[in-house]
């Protein structure tokens, strides 16, 4: 009797444990839960907490309420310039209402993001069908601006919560409103990673780059031979001018020269008249009789003036000295 009372304890207690676990249920601050009752939505948007339901007749689905990240590969579209670019993007959101993700995708986040996928694609080539390609990268040079101003931290919390880029601002909101109806998720960012030409065109625009910049380096060589053309010829002619002005001083002061070197024989000369006649002479013997050769003087010795010096060298000796 005794044993059967004892067996009959720990059943009613396995059961009170059954039901307690069954029963009752945690839903953590990252979640949001629905109760089922044979399938149906009794109760939505459970929030964090302990949570009570009957055991057998109702059934709890949890889904993480975080955000969540769509990677989509790079694409390629046409810009209203029809400019071919490859964009790679990527897509932020979370669940918004559970019970309306639970009946469009039975609970399975693999098939919402199948869904989301492509409807973010034809949001962005909507958006760049209507954008002129200089538009784009100006955008882009925006956003980089605003991504290098954020501060430090996650960088998927940065990327949801900076500064969103005023391209994608229109594809967010559509692609938000159709979400929300078809899934109940809240899409909160559609961000590019990358924008760039395709090969072809790339090659094209690095080849017109470089030519630009062959045809700026020719005009700048060009403009700067010009200015070297003209700084040579102001040289030249200041050159010029300087010699003209030098040459000028140089013939003044050498006729001051001559003319006071002049003024200075001419007072010798009269102070003793015979020196200055037998200096005369020796200055003409001198240079007669050099040793080159190549002069020839055919002169009478006995009655020219020229050699008298020769024959009488005082110099008061004659009257007048000959000169060359």
């Amino acid at each position: 009797m005794f044993n059967n009372r004892a067996l009959i304890g720990v059943i009613i207690l396995a059961l009170l444990a059954w039901f307690a676990s069954a029963s009752f249920y945690v839903v953590n601050e990252t979640e949001r839960a629905i109760k089922l009752r044979f399938g149906q939505v009794i109760e939505n948007d459970i929030g964090p907490g302990l949570h009570f339901k009957l055991p057998v007749f109702n059934t709890v689905r949890i889904f993480d309420t975080r955000v969540q990240t769509v990677d989509s590969s790079a694409t390629r579209y046409l810009t209203a310039d029809s400019k071919a670019v490859i964009v790679d993007s990527f897509v932020k959101w979370k669940i918004a209402d559970p019970q309306q993700f639970y009946e469009a995708t039975r609970g399975n986040i693999q098939v919402a993001e199948n869904l989301i996928s492509p409807r973010t694609d034809e949001a962005l080539r909507n958006k760049f069908g209507q954008t002129q390609m200089s538009s784009i990268i100006q955008e882009r040079i925006a956003a980089e601006s605003n991504d290098k101003q954020l501060p430090g931290g996650d960088k998927a919390a940065d990327t949801v919560e900076g500064a969103r880029e005023e391209l994608m601002v229109e594809p967010v909101q559509q692609l938000d409103a159709a979400m929300r109806k078809e899934l109940g998720v809240h899409i909160l960012d559609i961000r590019v990673k990358r924008i760039e030409l395709p090969t072809e065109v790339t090659q094209a625009v690095y080849e017109r780059m470089n030519s630009e910049r062959e045809q700026a380096a020719r005009t700048y060589r060009a403009e700067g031979s010009q200015q070297a053309e003209a700084i040579r010829a102001d040289a030249d002619r200041q050159r010029q001018e300087i010699l003209a002005s030098g040459r000028q001083e140089a013939e003044t002061t050498r006729g001051q020269g001559d003319a006071q070197a002049a003024k200075i024989y001419a007072s010798a000369y009269q102070q003793d008249p015979d020196f200055f006649s037998f200096y005369r002479s020796m200055q003409a013997y001198r240079d007669s009789f050099d040793g080159s050769g190549k002069d020839l003087l055919v002169l009478s010795p006995d009655n020219s003036d020229f050699f008298r010096y020769l024959k009488n060298p005082e110099p008061g000796a004659a009257a007048s000295a000959a000169t060359p």
